[in-house]
């Protein structure tokens, strides 16, 4: 079987982009200023999973982006503190490190920055300010001593000490060693053939111009320096009003810049059959009309069955090992909740 299928890739037509497949790296870029430690990590990992971080003590880094799972929550939007729901989907932290901005409209530069967005945003976690996020996790005794384990220094208990331990953690969440990625270094036989026919389809479609590198979310760029695109590109199909893609002006509604209107980060393709539904909305059930969508909106190309069918083949290969994960031991307290009504 094996030389079968080597005989059948060698007739396949390798791409004419082979130098844009790149393995994903075995570490993400560590800031400077944030450097790696067990212990900043363990209490990254504790911040994480707590919903004390939130006013009703009901939502947690997690709740919205399961790493149990894949990585978000598989809801169109995600539900906050009060049942509340935002106005667009949760998009997975696994290989989040690898990006050079945050969140789908790239507001943010940093997995640091972004941490400490929806803490206190009102829908999501609705903490009132990061004043009332340190004066809980003070009165949490268990907190201290890991703020200072990992921290050091008199008064290490701060915002951006908390965000720089969730970003710490987040940048162990990467998915290595998928099909593809065996396939980028060496192992020819780790795709099979109607994978590899959606590889060359991917990059003979034009796909591969936004979605490149090896996280497949654009070229490799200084953190802060977004890699965007406008969605949809080519506007007037059917599926503008049947899956809303008009409604969010995305970076626009960050930034206010007419350029901006209908900008968005253009976002990881890595794990993305596991990470329905899909687009900025959720609006989209399944990755084949996923697939189809794209080919209209952003390459104006109405695709054949089989074409879809390879593409979303090749994207199967995109699917990483995730990394295991063990829930953490919330620090705990006696007598008492911090939690008010």
């Amino acid at each position: 079987m094996k030389l079968y299928q080597a005989i059948l890739l060698t007739a396949i037509t390798l791409p004419v982009y082979a130098g844009q497949w790149q393995a994903l790296p075995d570490t993400p870029p560590i800031p400077t200023d944030n450097p790696q430690t067990e212990a900043k990590i363990e209490l990254g990992k504790t911040l994480y999973f707590d919903p004390r971080l939130s006013s009703t003590g009901t939502i947690s880094c997690n709740s919205c982006h399961n790493v149990m799972a894949s990585g978000d929550d598989s809801r169109p939007v995600s539900v906050g503190v009060e049942g509340q729901k935002g106005g667009r989907s949760a998009p997975t932290v696994f290989n989040s490190a690898f990006l050079s901005v945050q969140f789908w409209d790239g507001r943010v530069p940093t997995l640091e920055a972004q941490a400490k967005g929806p803490v206190t945003n009102p829908i999501e976690m609705g903490m009132k300010d990061w004043d009332a996020v340190i004066t809980r996790l003070k009165s949490i005794p268990g907190y201290a001593p890991m703020f200072e384990t990992a921290f050091g220094g008199e008064n290490p208990m701060t915002a951006d000490n908390t965000a720089k331990a969730i970003a710490a953690y987040e940048r162990t969440l990467i998915t290595p060693n998928s099909s593809y990625d065996r396939y980028a270094k060496g192992e020819k036989t780790a795709l099979t053939v109607q994978q590899l026919k959606g590889m060359n389809s991917f990059a003979e479609l034009g796909c591969i111009a936004c979605h490149s590198g090896p996280n497949f979310s654009g070229p490799n760029l200084p953190i802060g320096m977004g890699w965007f695109m406008k969605f949809p590109t080519f506007t007037g199909s059917e599926y503008d009003e049947k899956y809303r893609l008009m409604e969010d002006m995305g970076r626009f509604e960050a930034t206010k810049k007419e350029a901006d209107k209908q900008m968005w980060r253009v976002p990881t393709l890595r794990n993305i059959a596991l990470t329905a539904p899909y687009f900025h909305n959720g609006a989209v059930k399944t990755l084949d009309e996923a697939v189809r969508v794209m080919a209209k909106t952003q390459l104006n190309k109405d695709l054949s069955d089989e074409q879809v069918q390879n593409l979303v083949a090749f994207l199967n290969a995109l699917t990483g090992e995730m990394p295991e994960q063990t829930m953490p031991r919330l620090p705990s307290l006696e007598g008492m909740s911090v939690i008010s009504e």
